[in-house]
Protein backbone atom coordinates (compact mmCIF):
# COMPACT_ATOMS: atom_id res chain seq x y z
CA UNK A 1 0.00 0.00 0.00
CA UNK A 2 1.18 2.98 -1.00
CA UNK A 3 1.33 6.13 1.65
CA UNK A 4 1.10 8.67 -1.18
CA UNK A 5 -1.85 9.82 -3.12
CA UNK A 6 -2.22 10.97 -6.13
CA UNK A 7 -4.84 14.16 -6.47
CA UNK A 8 -6.40 15.50 -9.62
CA UNK A 9 -8.68 18.24 -8.61
CA UNK A 10 -11.23 19.95 -10.31
CA UNK A 11 -10.19 18.49 -14.22
CA UNK A 12 -13.70 18.38 -15.68
CA UNK A 13 -14.93 19.30 -18.65
CA UNK A 14 -15.97 22.46 -18.70
CA UNK A 15 -13.06 23.61 -16.25
CA UNK A 16 -11.24 22.33 -18.49
CA UNK A 17 -12.17 24.09 -21.01
CA UNK A 18 -12.11 27.49 -19.75
CA UNK A 19 -8.85 27.53 -17.81
CA UNK A 20 -6.23 24.57 -19.46
CA UNK A 21 -3.74 25.72 -21.88
CA UNK A 22 -2.06 24.11 -24.53
CA UNK A 23 -0.58 20.47 -23.21
CA UNK A 24 -2.07 20.36 -19.94
CA UNK A 25 -3.98 17.63 -20.52
CA UNK A 26 -0.52 16.16 -22.01
CA UNK A 27 1.40 17.06 -18.59
CA UNK A 28 -1.16 15.43 -16.88
CA UNK A 29 -1.92 12.57 -18.46
CA UNK A 30 2.00 11.86 -17.50
CA UNK A 31 1.39 12.45 -14.07
CA UNK A 32 -1.31 9.72 -13.94
CA UNK A 33 0.75 7.34 -15.77
CA UNK A 34 3.79 7.39 -13.58
CA UNK A 35 1.47 7.68 -10.48
CA UNK A 36 -0.17 4.26 -11.41
CA UNK A 37 2.89 2.54 -12.54
CA UNK A 38 4.32 3.63 -9.24
CA UNK A 39 0.78 1.97 -7.28
CA UNK A 40 0.34 5.09 -6.41
CA UNK A 41 -3.91 5.54 -5.71
CA UNK A 42 -5.60 8.38 -8.00
CA UNK A 43 -7.95 10.06 -6.64
CA UNK A 44 -10.29 12.61 -8.52
CA UNK A 45 -11.29 15.53 -6.52
CA UNK A 46 -14.96 17.07 -8.53
CA UNK A 47 -16.94 19.79 -7.43
CA UNK A 48 -20.10 19.26 -7.82
CA UNK A 49 -24.08 20.11 -6.41
CA UNK A 50 -27.15 18.43 -5.55
CA UNK A 51 -30.01 19.06 -8.23
CA UNK A 52 -31.26 22.65 -7.34
CA UNK A 53 -27.63 23.39 -5.46
CA UNK A 54 -28.82 23.31 -1.93
CA UNK A 55 -25.50 22.82 -0.22
CA UNK A 56 -24.70 26.95 -2.12
CA UNK A 57 -25.58 29.90 0.02
CA UNK A 58 -26.82 33.27 -1.53
CA UNK A 59 -23.46 34.55 -0.16
CA UNK A 60 -21.05 32.82 -1.71
CA UNK A 61 -19.56 34.69 -4.69
CA UNK A 62 -18.40 32.11 -6.14
CA UNK A 63 -21.23 29.78 -6.87
CA UNK A 64 -24.21 31.50 -5.70
CA UNK A 65 -24.74 32.11 -9.63
CA UNK A 66 -25.33 28.27 -9.80
CA UNK A 67 -28.02 28.06 -7.15
CA UNK A 68 -31.27 27.15 -8.61
CA UNK A 69 -30.35 26.95 -11.67
CA UNK A 70 -32.13 23.70 -13.70
CA UNK A 71 -29.64 20.70 -13.26
CA UNK A 72 -29.47 18.30 -15.77
CA UNK A 73 -31.40 14.79 -15.94
CA UNK A 74 -31.35 12.17 -13.07
CA UNK A 75 -27.91 10.33 -13.41
CA UNK A 76 -26.16 12.45 -15.72
CA UNK A 77 -23.37 14.45 -14.62
CA UNK A 78 -23.45 18.05 -16.10
CA UNK A 79 -19.17 18.61 -15.46
CA UNK A 80 -18.35 15.06 -16.20
CA UNK A 81 -14.30 14.25 -15.39
CA UNK A 82 -12.79 15.41 -18.66
CA UNK A 83 -12.44 12.45 -20.90
CA UNK A 84 -9.10 12.35 -21.40
CA UNK A 85 -8.18 11.92 -18.03
CA UNK A 86 -8.98 7.73 -18.05
CA UNK A 87 -10.93 7.20 -14.15
CA UNK A 88 -10.15 3.38 -14.06
CA UNK A 89 -12.72 1.77 -11.51
CA UNK A 90 -9.93 1.45 -8.88
CA UNK A 91 -9.87 5.30 -9.03
CA UNK A 92 -11.79 7.05 -5.74
CA UNK A 93 -13.60 9.55 -7.15
CA UNK A 94 -14.74 12.35 -4.53
CA UNK A 95 -17.19 15.30 -4.61
CA UNK A 96 -16.53 17.81 -3.04
CA UNK A 97 -19.00 21.51 -2.33
CA UNK A 98 -16.75 24.09 -2.39
CA UNK A 99 -13.43 25.28 -3.27
CA UNK A 100 -10.99 22.68 -0.84
CA UNK A 101 -11.08 19.45 -2.02
CA UNK A 102 -11.85 18.75 1.62
CA UNK A 103 -14.82 21.18 2.22
CA UNK A 104 -18.22 19.21 2.18
CA UNK A 105 -16.71 15.98 1.02
CA UNK A 106 -15.40 12.57 2.73
CA UNK A 107 -11.60 13.08 0.96
CA UNK A 108 -10.03 13.18 4.97
CA UNK A 109 -11.57 9.90 5.98
CA UNK A 110 -10.94 7.96 2.54
CA UNK A 111 -7.04 9.34 2.44
CA UNK A 112 -6.77 8.47 6.40
CA UNK A 113 -8.80 4.88 5.72
CA UNK A 114 -5.83 4.03 2.75
CA UNK A 115 -3.10 5.18 4.98
CA UNK A 116 -1.97 8.39 3.06
CA UNK A 117 0.13 10.75 4.38
CA UNK A 118 1.55 12.35 1.07
CA UNK A 119 -0.38 14.12 -1.38
CA UNK A 120 0.25 15.07 -5.02
CA UNK A 121 -1.56 17.67 -6.35
CA UNK A 122 -2.97 18.71 -9.25
CA UNK A 123 -5.77 20.75 -10.70
CA UNK A 124 -7.51 23.67 -12.16
CA UNK A 125 -7.60 26.46 -10.99
CA UNK A 126 -3.60 26.78 -9.03
CA UNK A 127 -6.20 29.87 -7.22
CA UNK A 128 -9.09 28.14 -6.30
CA UNK A 129 -8.83 24.10 -5.22
CA UNK A 130 -4.97 23.78 -5.09
CA UNK A 131 -4.39 26.94 -2.70
CA UNK A 132 -7.20 25.60 -0.59
CA UNK A 133 -6.22 22.31 -0.28
CA UNK A 134 -3.13 22.94 -0.05
CA UNK A 135 -3.59 24.73 2.80
CA UNK A 136 -5.90 22.64 4.25
CA UNK A 137 -3.75 19.70 4.23
CA UNK A 138 -1.18 21.53 5.53
CA UNK A 139 -3.35 22.03 8.48
CA UNK A 140 -4.09 18.31 8.51
CA UNK A 141 -0.86 17.49 8.60
CA UNK A 142 -0.67 15.80 5.01
CA UNK A 143 2.86 15.74 3.30
CA UNK A 144 2.53 17.57 0.11
CA UNK A 145 3.95 17.80 -3.70
CA UNK A 146 2.39 20.55 -6.02
CA UNK A 147 3.05 19.31 -9.54
CA UNK A 148 3.66 22.77 -10.99
CA UNK A 149 2.80 22.51 -14.47
CA UNK A 150 0.25 19.97 -13.94
CA UNK A 151 -1.90 23.37 -12.43
CA UNK A 152 -3.59 25.75 -14.36
CA UNK A 153 -5.23 28.92 -13.43
CA UNK A 154 -7.10 31.85 -15.71
CA UNK A 155 -4.02 34.21 -14.05
CA UNK A 156 -0.65 32.84 -15.51
CA UNK A 157 0.65 35.73 -12.80
CA UNK A 158 -1.03 34.36 -9.84
CA UNK A 159 -0.22 30.89 -11.14
CA UNK A 160 3.11 31.81 -10.99
CA UNK A 161 3.50 33.51 -8.03
CA UNK A 162 1.75 30.41 -5.91
CA UNK A 163 3.83 27.93 -7.21
CA UNK A 164 7.21 29.84 -7.07
CA UNK A 165 6.42 32.25 -3.72
CA UNK A 166 3.46 30.70 -1.73
CA UNK A 167 3.20 26.67 -2.39
CA UNK A 168 6.71 26.26 -1.21
CA UNK A 169 6.10 27.29 2.47
CA UNK A 170 3.67 24.04 3.00
CA UNK A 171 4.68 21.77 -0.11
CA UNK A 172 7.72 20.47 -2.69
CA UNK A 173 6.77 22.14 -5.72
CA UNK A 174 8.13 20.13 -8.88
CA UNK A 175 7.28 19.56 -12.48
CA UNK A 176 5.57 16.51 -13.38
CA UNK A 177 9.05 15.29 -15.02
CA UNK A 178 10.86 16.36 -12.40
CA UNK A 179 8.20 14.09 -10.38
CA UNK A 180 8.23 11.40 -12.68
CA UNK A 181 11.90 11.04 -12.69
CA UNK A 182 12.74 11.09 -8.60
Amino acid sequence: MSERALLIMDVQTLIVERLAGPGYLDRLRVAVDHARSEGIPVIHVTVGFRPGAPEIHPRNKMFAGLAGRRSAPAGVDPNPIHPRVETRPEDVVVVKRRVSGFAGSDLDMVLRAGGIEHLVLAGIATSGVVLSTVRQAADLDYRLTVLSDACADGDPEVHRVLTEKVFPQQAEVVTVAEWAEG
